[in-house]
């Protein structure tokens, strides 16, 4: 086999355990709000277990594209999709952690009900793990136009937020007790925001991969 195909054939194999990894990942984000909105321990426990797991995959990927770059004169473009995939592995990392923290955090909620039902917490779920997904397909598909979409759709994410942070706000003003839920709820709020600028993060890395130009900033 030349060093072309090898190099071509060890690629592939990154994508196929970057996507494991990217579906992993929404599998997490997916479960840490259905175990807040059903109140659900187990599959809080479970999404926190899990991390160590994708932790492992991130591991697994990163010595496969070393090998790559330790492959014979690697060109231009070679260099650009290792590198993205090492830097989009770590967002996915962290994203899976907030994932965790997600449960974590969800654990702390006594047997009291809710002081509000966490649809808009829900919807920025939604839109973040449709992000991730598309930010790791515009790499490997090399779908500029889906890549730099993120941004917009981020935009969504944040207004999402600042609904969150503005309903959770009046809920204090009206009765202090449902502060300590209020700083519970914003806290997840606040991963999923973080998780949406990640996804952004990923889709500039995927750019970066088909043109070389990396946003700065």
């Amino acid at each position: 086999m030349s060093i072309r195909n090898k190099y071509e054939s060890e690629l592939r194999l990154v994508f196929d355990k970057l996507i494991a990894m990217c579906h992993a990942t929404e599998l997490a984000i997916e479960k840490s709000i259905t175990a807040l909105q059903k109140r659900d321990r187990t599959l809080s426990h479970e999404v926190m277990d899990e991390d160590k797991y994708i932790d492992n995959m991130e591991r697994e990927i990163e010595q496969d594209c070393l090998k790559i770059l330790l492959m014979e004169h690697p060109v231009a473009s070679d260099f650009r999709d290792v590198s993205a995939a090492l830097k989009m592995i770590t967002d996915l990392e962290r994203i899976a952690d907030q994932a965790a923290d997600i449960s974590e955090i969800s654990l702390q909620f006594g047997e009291e009900e809710f002081i509000k039902e966490p649809e808009h917490i829900a919807q920025m779920a939604t839109l973040a793990i449709g992000m991730v997904k598309d930010g790791v397909n515009s790499y490997i598909n090399r779908d500029i136009e889906m890549a730099r979409s993120l941004d917009s759709r981020d935009d969504r994410v944040d207004l999402l937020f600042e609904t969150v942070k503005a309903d959770l706000i009046g809920l204090i003003r009206e009765d202090s007790a449902n502060a300590d839920q209020a700083i519970l709820f914003m806290m997840i709020a606040k991963y999923l925001e973080r998780i949406g600028d990640h996804a952004v993060n990923i889709g500039e890395w995927a750019e970066y991969a088909a043109t070389g130009y990396h946003k700065i900033g």
